[in-house]
């Protein structure tokens, strides 16, 4: 390696690694702050948060390392620049694609990490997350009941409009949904205005006691056949109502245990390869199945035997050749069974939506192990000639200039994630849509840049528009002179 590339790529390096340590310290912070709710209060010891930190992590290199290549080639670039560093590399003959050659190959070899890290280590990463917040879940819950929303505590579904006290202890505008032992469902309601936790060090048992309320129960046929829609109900009232919660599993919660199933983000290639094909025919049988049997259900059967008619008589409308209690009683069973047909096929095709759902996010999954390398090519051939060409060094403009352009770069994708999760873009395309789209800005900001010419040559610019309109006579027609 010649002196001038170990230069660069050495400078190159520095400002790489310190830029990047900066970059996840803010987004872990970041991370800290989106799941403090999961956190707080849940006398945790350092070792489970440090576990914590350490499996968001590679989640967040996703975001990181492309920011970072982003920002340090504009920096990095922007310095040589401006000090006049690649004005002596040009009056000896190094033109810009030649001072970036020792960096690119760095960052090649960046991508191809990228892509393994992203195919094996991110997908452990994801499990171990995934299972280690189930478990800080299950710690101290009378703590985790979160305002505005359904909070699930043993056999008790609790929700609460406001909460407060030193603990969150006093609650506002209570609703519970509490299931019955050996029942499915939630048939008994409670509803209070205010209530109120006590807990104690030395006790498994915490107690909700609830103030002025009503319990609501809806009672259960013996008989399961003999349900109908319309069950009775019993209301009662209370000024106070104790609620006893035992707590004892909480209190031993394993934090090492992974009994959660792997979901798309949890796997490899491999993994992914199939489970794809899996879901796809087993999305097909499901189709093909159903189809079958709604035909089968709703045709008309066909005589087992032939018969010859010496006469076909046709009638103006077949309710004709009924009684007018029998015509009705046709027009309600047939007007039933289309609802009920109607009724299966909305519900099948809110099926076939999660299931079709399901399978583009493996995909989407797949080929972003794939699209974070390009990223990462993509977005060092957009910051180094831009650093050239705008000559700015340091951290001010080169920082604005990174993000705004890593902001429209990670728009554009996530906004086509998010588009084709319902099959509104195809999701292959969704996934490479954002490099498509800055792969030609990263090859005219390089030509442009090597070829020491403006960001924007408008001269040239106009000089081409000139040469379409004069051929489409537009200038002739309006007597404009060039």
């Amino acid at each position: 390696m010649k002196i001038l590339d170990r230069y660069i790529l050495s400078t190159y390096l520095k400002s790489f690694f310190s830029v990047f340590t900066i970059l996840m310290l803010i987004f872990l912070l970041q991370s800290i702050w989106v799941y403090i709710s999961e956190l707080a209060g849940k006398d945790l010891d350092i070792i489970v948060v440090m576990k914590f930190l350490i499996y968001v992590s590679p989640r967040l290199v996703l975001l990181v390392l492309p920011l970072t290549i982003l920002l340090v080639s504009i920096m990095v670039f922007g310095n040589f620049a401006e000090r006049y560093e690649f004005a002596a590399m040009k009056s000896t003959g190094i033109s810009l694609q030649r001072a970036m050659r020792s960096v690119g190959v760095f960052i090649i070899l960046l991508a191809a990490v990228s892509f393994f890290f992203a195919n094996n280590i991110i997908p452990i990463a994801e499990y171990n997350f995934f299972n280690l917040r189930r478990n800080i879940a299950k710690v101290k819950p009378a703590i985790a009941v979160a305002e505005g929303q359904f909070n699930q505590l043993k056999d008790i579904n609790i929700k609460v409009s406001k909460k407060s006290g030193k603990n969150g202890e006093f609650l506002e505008d209570v609703i519970i949904h509490q299931k019955k032992p050996n029942s499915f469902g939630n048939f008994t309601v409670i509803k209070s205005r205010t209530g109120k936790f006590i807990s104690n060090a030395d006790s498994e048992i915490l107690q909700l006691i609830l103030y002025n309320g009503n319990y609501y129960d809806e009672l259960q046929p013996a008989n399961y056949q003999k349900r109908t829609k319309n069950r009775p109900q019993v209301k009662s009232s209370f000024d106070k109502y104790l609620i006893n919660i035992d707590i004892s599993d909480f209190n031993n919660i394993d934090f090492d245990n992974k009994d959660a199933s792997s979901r798309y983000n949890m796997l490899g290639i491999n993994e992914l390869n199939k489970t794809i094909d899996s879901l796809k025919k087993n999305y097909i049988n499901s189709t093909n199945e159903f189809s079958n049997k709604i035909l089968a259900d709703n045709s008309i059967n066909r005589l087992q035997k032939k018969y010859k008619m010496d006469k076909i008589e046709t009638f103006p409308d077949l309710l004709t050749l009924f009684s007018d209690l029998e015509a009705l009683s046709l027009i309600n069973i047939s007007s039933n069974s289309i609802k009920n047909t109607k009724s299966i096929l909305n519900i099948k095709s809110k099926s076939n939506l999660i299931a079709k759902k399901n399978i583009n996010k493996h995909i989407i999954a797949l080929h972003d192990k794939f699209t974070i390398g390009l990223m990462c090519i993509v977005l060092f051939f957009i910051g180094a000639p831009l650093g050239a060409l705008i000559r700015k060094g340091g951290v001010g403009t080169p920082m604005i200039i990174a993000i705004l352009i890593f902001l429209s770069y990670h728009f554009i994708s996530i906004f086509a994630k998010n588009s084709s999760e319902d099959s509104s873009l195809n999701p292959i395309f969704a996934t490479w849509v954002a490099g498509i789209i800055t792969l030609p800005f990263s090859i005219y900001l390089t030509k442009q840049a090597t070829n020491d010419r403006a960001l924007f040559d408008f001269n040239t610019i106009l000089m081409h528009l000139k040469k379409v309109l004069s051929k489409s006579k537009l200038l002739t027609i309006f007597k404009i002179d060039v």
